[in-house]
């Protein structure tokens, strides 16, 4: 089955008071493993999470044709400027387009600028390419959506993108990523990781994360994230890995 709306938060129970452990961007595949009353619980199809959401007709799946390649793309009802409309898709949200003029690409019965898009197969040889364009971006646990992430989502989300898997959760991502490297030997792009949490690196000096208690995406200095992690919550770094 096929996600056709913006985004839809994956809870951990059968309830909206739940946790909300992770969220299906738009053009997102999944399997539907059971119906319980209002409720459907699922597996992802990009990373095998399982969760559950709200019961809805989804449509069947379809083969999309290309991903939304800036933070967020607006959306219009036809290919004109001026026919803007509130709806907009994330960062890696997928489509098929059917038709295509004057620079937009249509959809599914709505418009989207040629520009915002690139297509399925599309690589860059840095995988988080881009991502400084997160920066500012709400912290928000479980989110995957410009509207909020979370410190593994901003991996997951870039890895995916670039066609690499990569699991969910943090203590799952140390886990897959099997090259152990020193902290002196560190370089860009390489993971750190906390209980918990992880950061990437972008430079000998510098990283990028999703930090809770900053309560947004920020870029800091390595030293003085080690230092405060564990002058806050006593945490030491467990692990550094190179993808």
């Amino acid at each position: 089955m096929k996600n056709n709306l913006t985004v839809i938060n994956v809870y951990k129970k059968r309830t909206l008071k739940s946790e909300v452990v992770t969220q299906l961007l738009y053009g997102d595949t999944f399997k539907k493993l059971r119906r319980i009353g209002k409720w459907i619980k699922i597996k992802n199809d990009t990373d095998n999470y399982k969760g559950y959401i709200k019961y809805k007709n989804f449509p069947q799946n379809q083969k999309s044709t290309h991903k939304v390649c800036d933070v967020c793309a607006r959306l219009y009802s036809k290919p004109k400027n001026r026919s803007i409309i509130k709806k907009k898709l994330s960062f890696g949200s997928k489509v098929k387009v059917s038709d295509k003029k004057d620079g937009f690409y249509k959809f599914d019965n709505l418009w989207i600028k040629k520009k915002d898009l690139k297509k399925m197969n599309y690589k860059t040889l840095n995988p988080f390419n881009n991502i400084k364009k997160f920066a500012n971006i709400k912290y928000r646990w479980g989110g995957k959506h410009f509207s909020g992430l979370d410190c593994s989502a901003l991996i997951q989300l870039f890895l995916n993108y670039n066609g690499k898997f990569c699991p969910r959760d943090a203590k799952d991502q140390i886990k897959y990523f099997k090259k152990k490297v020193k902290l002196n030997n560190i370089k860009k792009n390489d993971l750190i990781f906390w209980k918990g949490h992880v950061a990437i690196v972008l430079s000998k000096k510098t990283l990028i994360h999703a930090y809770g208690p900053f309560k947004k995406v920020v870029i800091m200095s390595i030293k003085e994230t080690i230092n405060g992690i564990f002058a806050t919550a006593k945490l030491r770094v467990i692990g550094i890995r190179r993808i």
